[in-house]
């Protein structure tokens, strides 16, 4: 849904307007850009009220350096692709869109929603060596920027160090080692591992991707055939039924129930994103570490955490991860110079405090400017991570810990992204093909090889409707 935080009320009942259009069959012609009145409209799918209070303070130097005037609107991101085509159907498209995933950079793109030149410009204008250049790639089609990349989140793999010590095992950064471990640590009263196996939630998918990328399992190939059949995919989906079903907690497993169960230290290892950081330090009340030693030292469980950044596979030719890079996206309609200026604003004089409001999930791909490389990450390491209490990033994590989050931004791979299928992405997280096949195979419904069948045949049918 939409949330109207800032400025006048016709702005709330405008956005209402569009919302109440529904959703369109087709694409309507955007046209072309709006007349300058130096004034324009932001989503923004950080919609929490502290990251929304956060970008308003950013927001108000802006305009007093510019005299140009924001009206700034909460996205939830689940909405974001309904809301975008009933604006687009009234002609009410706002100018720029922030924190924007893939996926969704890709649908807009696909609808010809972008000002491709525009997020060129501005990314040449605050210089392309500034970025990191696999987060560059991930958001380009060939030379076209499709939009201009923010900050990122990594999807990692969190183990307990101690216990893996005490049964001697290497740290699981293979397939090999990972069985190894899942086996080895479970033990009466704790569980191997506990991955997402829910059906109904992209974060099953998200899980489920980064284990198989690290396998070269590939949504597409080149040609842009399906491939979720291929035997590095099956390998993939026989090592998550082992993960899940064999070495798992039994039952759905979902987004809370995973992270439950490690905080409680009912389960060794699992698979989250790095959001997870500043709850796993006991940073946020409503998620706290709860294991039996955590109620003396509510430090042990992070202290105690292990971080797997990249897995490599058997098939894998070398090690890789699921993560997500989100981005400023400039729409096909906005008031160009006005929206150029801030989305540079947002990535320079605004661009620390952007990444501080939840460093944890905001590792910065622009480290830094032409004249200070660095000057992005040191601050993103200085910021205070945290919900109810907040801790210096570099106080809570090693720096060899934060050197793995800011290295894996360049190990990061996605499904279809680079082969050109970035709709097909958007639609697969809508529809969810894939988890529905893991939550049959991890329950026992269908054999690894099986749900790598019907997983192939759903998303293929879902491309052809597309086309």
């Amino acid at each position: 849904m939409l949330k109207w935080i800032r400025r006048s009320k016709a702005t709330a009942a405008g956005l209402a307007a569009i919302v109440g259009l529904g959703g369109l069959a087709g694409c309507a012609d955007p046209g072309g850009a709006a007349r300058p009145d130096n004034r324009i409209t932001v989503w923004s799918q950080e919609n929490l009220p502290p990251r929304m209070a956060a970008t308003n303070k950013i927001i108000d130097r802006f305009e007093k350096q510019t005299g140009i005037k924001v009206d700034l609107v909460g996205v939830d991101e689940g909405q974001l692709p309904q809301l975008i085509m009933s604006a687009a159907a009234a002609g009410k498209l706002p100018d720029v869109i922030g924190a924007v995933p893939m996926g969704q950079v890709w649908q807009m793109y696909s609808n010809k929603l972008l000002n491709t030149q525009v997020s060129r410009e501005i990314v040449d204008s605050l210089g392309t060596k500034t970025f990191n250049a696999n987060a560059l790639r991930l958001t380009s089609e060939g030379s076209t920027q499709l939009a201009v990349p923010s900050d990122a989140w990594l999807q990692l793999l969190v183990y307990r160090k101690d216990l893996l010590a005490q049964a001697g095992l290497p740290v699981p950064d293979t397939y090999t080692k990972l069985l190894q471990a899942a086996k080895g640590l479970d033990t009466k009263g704790r569980d191997g591992i506990s991955v997402a196996t829910d059906p109904g939630d992209v974060f099953t998918q998200q899980s489920f991707e980064n284990l198989a990328l690290a396998n070269g399992c590939r949504l597409v190939d080149e040609q842009g055939e399906v491939r979720l059949d291929s035997p590095a995919c099956k390998t993939s989906f026989d090592l998550y039924d082992k993960l899940g079903r064999t070495y798992g907690a039994p039952g759905t497993q979902s987004v809370d129930s995973t992270r439950a169960s490690y905080f409680s230290g009912t389960s060794s290892m699992i698979v989250w994103s790095s959001f997870l950081l500043d709850e796993l330090a006991g940073l946020r009340n409503d998620a706290l570490p709860s294991c039996s030693a955590c109620k003396k030292d509510k430090d042990f469980l992070s202290g105690n955490s292990g971080i797997v950044t990249a897995l490599k596979g058997p098939d894998g030719a070398e090690p890789a991860q699921f993560g997500e890079v989100t981005s400023w996206a400039v729409t096909r309609t906005a008031e160009t110079a006005a929206s150029k200026k801030f989305v540079e604003y947002m990535m320079n004089s605004g661009y620390e405090d952007w990444i501080g409001m939840a460093p944890e999930g905001k590792i910065p791909v622009r480290p830094g400017t032409a004249d200070d490389p660095d000057r992005y990450e040191r601050a993103w390491r200085d910021s205070e991570v945290g919900v109810d209490t907040r801790k210096p990033m570099n106080e809570v994590y090693s720096a060899a810990l934060l050197d793995q989050l800011t290295q894996g931004v360049g190990n990061m791979k996605r499904w279809g992204i680079t082969e050109g299928q970035g709709a097909l992405v958007g639609a697969t997280n809508g529809e969810l093909p894939v988890p529905k096949a893991l939550g049959a195979m991890t329950s026992g419904q269908i054999s690894p090889g099986e749900a790598a069948r019907e997983a192939d045949e759903e998303v293929s049918a879902l491309q052809k409707s597309l086309q």
